[in-house]
């Protein structure tokens, strides 16, 4: 019989401990410490941290055989998430020790580029995804985002919309006659308020409502656009011909036309800004008797130089209470 010395130098003997290694099933003398913390060497940390990887490989291999129940399944993956655990651990040692940064926080992604649900934290491998209760979970994840996709794309046709969107160019739309509808409502709120406001005065019935009051643009436009259409005067000639005298004839009435529609408006060109506010306020009163034009006058605001010389005096009574105090 042999001895134990001669046994361990036999070759099936050394084929059995390397497969033992190999498998994680090392002797008790070279067994992996259960703290990373205790061991001081830096190639022991190496060779542990190269042994549970081997083992997590070996382990992910196995969770694909569909010949396992849903026991062995959850089983394989509660011990892939704690070697994994204990991964991390001797990594942090191997930082501790001096040796390279094996950890990488590089998120997991699909094939759309996106974060697989479960990569952080507790993870799920091979058959763990399809179990009954993980696979809603990553259904519910795959749904969550499907509706954010849905809301984003529904509210991006909102965006970086034209003015035909907000209904700015309403007014220029000539199959619409939106002005003339607006004109038409606008004259019937006229009407009714002057109805109200006549029943409420006690003003006589008798009156015929007035029109209201518009800034006559379009004609000043107008004419404006025949003034520099017609261009400038011609120099008066001493023997004319017929031509001539229709073009001084169609000169005179333009300048007479805009003679008349300076004298229409609403206020005399030379006259100032207060003049012509006043000008309105009395016209307003006209319609509206117990209001008197200066109560519709604007307010006067005071001037640059006005609002300089009261921030001074403020600040001068500032520093005068400041070093002399209130008296």
């Amino acid at each position: 019989m042999a001895r134990n010395e001669e046994k361990a130098q036999s070759m099936l003997y050394r084929f059995r401990e390397a497969q033992a290694a190999e498998l994680g099933l090392g002797t008790r003398s070279d067994r992996r410490p259960r703290m990373a913390s205790a061991c001081k060497s830096l190639r022991d940390c190496e060779r542990w941290r190269g042994e549970i990887l081997r083992e997590i490989s070996r382990k992910v291999s196995k969770i694909q055989d569909s010949g396992l129940t849903d026991y062995e399944v959850r089983d394989l993956n509660d011990e892939i998430n704690r070697l994994l655990r204990e991964k991390r651990h001797w990594e942090n040692q191997i930082v501790a020790l001096g040796g390279a940064n094996y950890r990488r926080n590089v998120a997991m992604l699909d094939d759309d580029g996106k974060e697989v649900p479960g990569t952080k934290g507790y993870k799920y491998f091979g058959r763990a995804k399809d179990l009954p209760g993980v696979k809603e979970l990553f259904m519910s994840k795959k749904t969550e985002e499907d509706e954010e996709n849905k809301v984003q794309n529904y509210y991006k046709k909102f965006q970086n919309q034209g003015p035909a969107y907000f209904g700015d160019l309403d007014e220029t739309d000539p199959d619409l006659k939106l002005l003339e509808f607006e004109m038409h409502a606008e004259e019937e709120e006229w009407e009714d308020a002057y109805n109200h406001l006549r029943t409420v005065l006690g003003l006589p019935s008798d009156d015929p409502i007035p029109p209201i009051p518009r800034p006559a643009k379009q004609h000043t436009a107008i004419t404006l656009m025949d003034i520099s259409q017609a261009g400038p005067p011609e120099p008066k000639r001493k023997a004319p011909d017929e031509d001539g005298d229709v073009e001084m004839a169609a000169d005179s009435e333009v300048a007479k036309r805009a003679k008349t529609d300076g004298a229409a408006s609403h206020h005399p060109p030379g006259a100032s800004t207060e003049e012509a506010m006043l000008v309105h306020a009395k016209r307003t009163a006209a319609f509206i008797p117990v209001l008197s034009p200066e109560i519709l006058m604007p307010p006067k605001l005071p001037t640059r130089e006005e609002m300089e010389a009261y921030l001074l005096e403020l600040r001068k009574k500032a520093l005068v209470e400041e070093y002399f105090g209130d008296e």
